[in-house]
């Protein structure tokens, strides 16, 4: 199975929040099995180098190089980020450029708690409950 693991689990993963740090762990546990391919999209990591500025330096690059080990890093070519440009349903750039990136590795799912954000995505959306839950079935 390939993920594409989007911003907002990545942070509640290493922020351990609650109620999210649970269901975050078990995806990245997920993602560190031979049989389940994790991805990060390029942007992702820059966005949170930004968002974790409070985070002492150190501390900062050890918790995304740690993200860098269990997850690939994934860009997306040229023509897709055209591709990107000209979506005006995605009301995020952002998230249309993450689409584009599970696109490039050809994902089974993107794994979001905003699905509602990724609706007009061409790879499926699932929450990290509903990607948990219908594995347990």
């Amino acid at each position: 199975m390939v993920l594409l693991i989007d911003t907002n689990l990545i942070l509640d993963y290493l922020l351990k929040r609650a109620p999210f740090y649970d269901d975050a762990k078990r995806i990245m546990a997920l993602c560190s099995q031979k049989d389940v391919y994790g991805y990060v999209a390029l942007p992702t990591i820059t966005n949170l180098w930004y968002i974790l500025r409070e985070v002492p330096e150190p501390s900062r690059r050890a918790a995304i190089k740690s993200i860098c080990e269990l997850l690939e890093v994934v860009g997306t070519p040229h023509q897709e980020v055209m591709n990107a440009i000209d979506t005006v349903a995605f009301k995020d750039f952002e998230d249309c450029i993450q689409s584009k990136c599970a696109k490039t590795v050809v994902a089974d799912y993107i794994i979001t708690r905003n699905t509602s954000d990724f609706e007009h995505s061409e790879i499926p959306v699932k929450t990290p409950r509903e990607l948990i839950d219908s594995l347990e079935v």
